[in-house]
Order: C-alpha cells, then sequence, then structure tokens
C-alpha cells in the first residue's frame, strides 16, 4: 500500500475496542457462570480467534452486531483450539485450562509458533498442571490436572504470564500470589474484580482464591494502542490537531502520552469517565515541536505495544533519545527492535539498535520516505503508514494487510483523517 504525505492530520475519530480487553471478555465470560453481554467488542483477526478458539472447546457465542457479542458462559470441553496469531489469546487460555478435566491441544500459525511459551507452562507446572510444549513453543497439549496455589515472582515483566497464573489461580486449591518487577497492564484483575472474584490487588503484587465468576456485562473502551498511531501522526504532522474519542486510560497501558508530553507534544484529556473498572476519557494531540527523551526500562511495560512509534517520535526531535529495557520486542510477531531499525533507516532516520532498544540521533525534519516490510507484524504496518503521512515522498508499505490483526479499518479511518 503507498501512504502519501499530508499536509495536516485533522479531525475527531473513535477507534475499535480494546483488544486485551476483547480478549478477556471472551475467556471470562465463557467460564463465569451465566451470559455475559460484551459491548464495543474490538473485533479484529486476534480477537475472532478467542471467540473461536472458546467455541471449539464447546462454549456458545452469539454475534449480536460487529461490536456486540453474548457469551453463554459454562464448562469448556476437551478439544483442540487453534489461536491462529494471538499470543494473549494462547498464552491466558493455557492458564484458564490448566485446571479443567480432560485434554486441550493449543496450535497456532506459523508466527505465534516462533514465540516463547515456556515462560507460561513453567509456573503452571509448579501449580501442578501438566502442559507439553514443542521445544517451548506451539502446538502445545495441557493436560487437565488439579492445581495448588503457588507464591511467583515474575523473572520479567509480563501481563500475559501474570493473568495466566491467575486464571489457574481461580481453580487452584489455595491463595495464589503474583510478584511483579514492574507493575503491567491489569485488565485481568479488573475484571475478575468485576466478576467477584476473591481477588487482593496491591501495587505489585496480586493474590487470587479459588472462586466462581459472573460477570454479566462488560463495555469495552477503545484501544489506546489504536489510537495510539493516529495520536503520533497528529504529533509528528505541522498543522495537526486530532482528538481520539472514548478510549481507554488505563494508567498502565497510556505511557506513551507521558513520553509525547515529556517530548514537548501538545496533550489535553478531558471527558473522563469509566467503563466498568476501566478508565476511559478523550485525547486531543496538537503538533509541536520535539525534543529528545530517554526511556527507561520502568516505562516499558506501559508502552511496550507504542515502543515503535516512540522510535519514530525521536528520529524527528531534537537530540539524542536511547530507549533501554525493551528486549521484550525481540519475541513479538516480528524481532521488533530491528523490524523498527531497518524501517526508519530506510526512511531516512539515524537509528542504531541496542540489544534492549535504541539510539536514535533525531533531525528535526520529515524524513524522506521509502518502501518498506512489515514483516507480517501489524504494528509494524502501522508504522510505515505513519512514516508515511510525516514523510517528504510517502511510504509504500509491503506486507500492508497484516494491520487486520489488530485494526481492520486502519488504512481506511486514517485516510478520512489525512489532509492533502
Amino acid at each position: 500500500m503507498r501512504i502519501e504525505p499530508a499536509v495536516a492530520v485533522v479531525g475527531h475519530v473513535a477507534v475499535p475496542g480494546d483488544k486485551s480487553i476483547s480478549h478477556r471478555a471472551v475467556l471470562v465470560g465463557a467460564i463465569a457462570e451465566g451470559d455475559t453481554h460484551v459491548r464495543g467488542f474490538g473485533r479484529a483477526g486476534d480477537t475472532q480467534a478467542s471467540i473461536d478458539a472458546v467455541r471449539s472447546l464447546g462454549v456458545e457465542v452469539d454475534d449480536l452486531a460487529e461490536d456486540e457479542l453474548l457469551v453463554h458462559g459454562g464448562e469448556l470441553r476437551a478439544g483442540a483450539a487453534d489461536c491462529m496469531n494471538a499470543g494473549t489469546l494462547m498464552r491466558l487460555l493455557m492458564g484458564v485450562v490448566a485446571g479443567r478435566d480432560g485434554r486441550f491441544e493449543l496450535t497456532g500459525d506459523e508466527s505465534l509458533s516462533s514465540r516463547p511459551m515456556e515462560r507460561v507452562a513453567g509456573p503452571l507446572r509448579s501449580m501442578g498442571a501438566q502442559i507439553e510444549t514443542t521445544d517451548g513453543h506451539a502446538p502445545l497439549v495441557v493436560a487437565g490436572a488439579p492445581l495448588h496455589a503457588i507464591d511467583y515472582e515474575l523473572p520479567v515483566a509480563s501481563a500475559q504470564v501474570k493473568s495466566a497464573i491467575l486464571l489457574a489461580g481461580l481453580a487452584a486449591d489455595g491463595a495464589t500470589t503474583v510478584v511483579e518487577p514492574v507493575p503491567t497492564r491489569d485488565h485481568t484483575e479488573l475484571m475478575l474484580e468485576a466478576a467477584g472474584a476473591r481477588i487482593q490487588r496491591r501495587p505489585t503484587s496480586v493474590t487470587v482464591e479459588r472462586s466462581s465468576l459472573r460477570l454479566g456485562e462488560v463495555e469495552v473502551p477503545g484501544d489506546f494502542s489504536s489510537a495510539a498511531p493516529l495520536l503520533a501522526a497528529a504529533a509528528l504532522v505541522p498543522g495537526s490537531h486530532l482528538t481520539v474519542h472514548d478510549v481507554g486510560l488505563n494508567p498502565r497501558r497510556t505511557g506513551l502520552l507521558d513520553v509525547l508530553e515529556r517530548m514537548g507534544a501538545r496533550i489535553a484529556v478531558f471527558n473522563r469517565r469509566r467503563a466498568g473498572r476501566e478508565p476511559v476519557g478523550d485525547v486531543q494531540v496538537q503538533y509541536a515541536e520535539l525534543t529528545a527523551t530517554a526511556i527507561e526500562p520502568a516505562e516499558i511495560p506501559s508502552l511496550v505495544d507504542e515502543l515503535p512509534l516512540v522510535a519514530l517520535l525521536a528520529s524527528v526531535a531534537r537530540g539524542e533519545t536511547v530507549v533501554r529495557g525493551a528486549a521484550e520486542l525481540r519475541v513479538k510477531e516480528s524481532d521488533r527492535i530491528e523490524a523498527v531499525t531497518d524501517l526508519l533507516r530506510a526512511t531516512g532516520a539515524h537509528v542504531r539498535s541496542r540489544d534492549d532498544g535504541w539510539t536514535i540521533t533525531g533531525v528535526p525534519a520529515r524524513l524522506r520516505g521509502g518502501r518498506v516490510d512489515a514483516r507480517g507484524d501489524h504494528r509494524i504496518a502501522m508504522l510505515g503508514a505513519v512514516v508515511g503521512v510525516a514523510s517528504r515522498e510517502g511510504v509504500e508499505v509491503g506486507g500492508a494487510d497484516s494491520v487486520a490483526i489488530s485494526f481492520p479499518g486502519f488504512y481506511d479511518l486514517l485516510d478520512t483523517l489525512v489532509k492533502r
């Protein structure tokens, strides 16, 4: 797809429902008592995989509308589930089925089968789960077994590993505690609270006990990670002013706003409210010249999906930006550290990769543009599109259709905001 330069990025827009919360609404709804009505569901390739997975394990899900579901809670039946490209689904589903009767086979596509799964399988085995991986990857088999509680200290901050252990803890004897090195996104804890689980939350740990759940309703806010490329485009193109409405503002997800403010972007947040237990509001960004900053390891979990955009922002900011503590990016849908480095260099940026991030020398001018490869990674495809909008000559994105994994309507929505 060819993305032409913009004169400005202007408008008011809403984005699809949060993918992380949508996954959890389906999975928690599937094991809760009664029906769960999900409004604002973020339908995309990954979240559709969650619906298809629980259906293949015996749970009925009614599609009421494109963004509305009714999940009929019940008992998951043994069987096979294809998680497609959805790493969140596979890791959380491992925890969901670990304490249930029967044999569960979880498979995924080529990309998902390259991502590490022992980080989840290990702690679940210590709870008594029987899990066989394929050299530490998918496909994998979970044989239901009685579980007991553990206290587990995460070696690396990971909301997916934390969530898998907590979901297994719902079926374990005793109180299961997960301790985090730094706080990660807490959508699982908030949803379990809403469903009546016996759960205690602290700043850097969470404890859950055996619980029955009744979720009832979930209102899914707009996905901040889907809003982020649009916000970044407005921050990069002179004359831009953009408002994204009804977007999730969970503070463990919105580190990009803190970084943008540090770099000098003009940010305003208003109309704050709650969607269930999740904070929601409207975010406005206006263009301003940017200055370099430093991204430290403690910040990474709150903006891990947005780090490719941070690297782009740094490329046109005045000064040198260093990103540290982001080694997790090497085991995403692509090696995002190298993918971002290659993409930005190909379009005129001065970027050096590090083992755990980048060193970026910013030049306060539009990048040249060029041809880039998304490497089958939706975040890299969206990054290429934002570079194109903010470039001098435009960008051709190879593999642009990979955005369907998380944001099928991304290019059309971006096009409505771009003035040329």
